[in-house]
């Protein structure tokens, strides 16, 4: 279940990195919003800004909410990187970009209490000429940890797919069969019929029925 936007969001990564290197696009990609224990998660934060905006300096807070709870603060990027204490102590990892167009963390080794609301803040001062506007945006990530992955979405259309050509390979084989032994009983049929045919035939007209040898 997980499986088909786990791969909607790959090829969407793919497609970023693609623009980047040929037109210098940024797309804005939506995170992953399923984990599974025991694995790394990557918390997808990308804030596109427009080429004449590229200068700026940018500031990057992200939250995490537990269900029923407050934001509190778990890491930030102010020119250097800090992680706060919380239960994410020494299990989170920068994968910004270094033109702060994508800001993403990753939480690693997931466990279940890690379910959740994840806050994204991206704060830009931008530096132009006659004035440094302030511009803020916000992601919000709602994560849910999974014991297990789930039925992958395209290997249940593969299994389907396999079993209706196992299915037609099957069928196929039978008509096969049934053709071939039909054929072969036919060419009996036909031997049995003439063999009948010759047995009937008179002696002395067997011996007529012998090609005449020339001297």
């Amino acid at each position: 279940m997980a499986a088909l936007p786990r791969l909607v969001c790959a090829s969407s990564v793919v497609l970023v990195v693609w623009a980047g290197f040929c037109s210098a696009v940024c797309v804005e990609v939506p995170s992953e919003t399923e984990a599974v224990q025991g694995t790394h998660m990557k918390l997808l934060c990308i804030s596109c800004m427009k080429r004449e905006e590229v200068t700026a300096s940018t500031v990057v807070e992200w939250f995490y909410r537990p269900e029923g709870g407050k934001d509190e603060p778990i890491y930030e990027y102010r020119k250097t990187n800090h992680e706060f204490p919380s239960r994410f102590s020494g299990r989170l990892q920068w994968n910004g970009s270094k033109d702060m167009q994508d800001v993403s963390i990753t939480v690693l080794n997931v466990t279940l209490n890690d379910s959740g609301i994840y806050t994204c803040n991206i704060t830009r001062e931008f530096e132009f000429e006659i004035h440094r506007p302030l511009f803020t945006s916000s992601r919000r990530i709602h994560l849910t940890v999974v014991e297990e992955a789930g039925e992958d979405f395209t290997s249940v259309i593969s299994e389907i797919m396999m079993y209706i050509l196992l299915v037609f390979l099957t069928l196929w084989l039978l008509i096969e069969m049934v053709y071939c032994y039909r054929k072969v009983s036919k060419a009996e049929e036909a031997a049995q019929e003439n063999a009948t045919d010759y047995l009937a035939i008179p002696s002395e007209n067997k011996e007529n029925c012998a090609v005449p040898v020339e001297e």
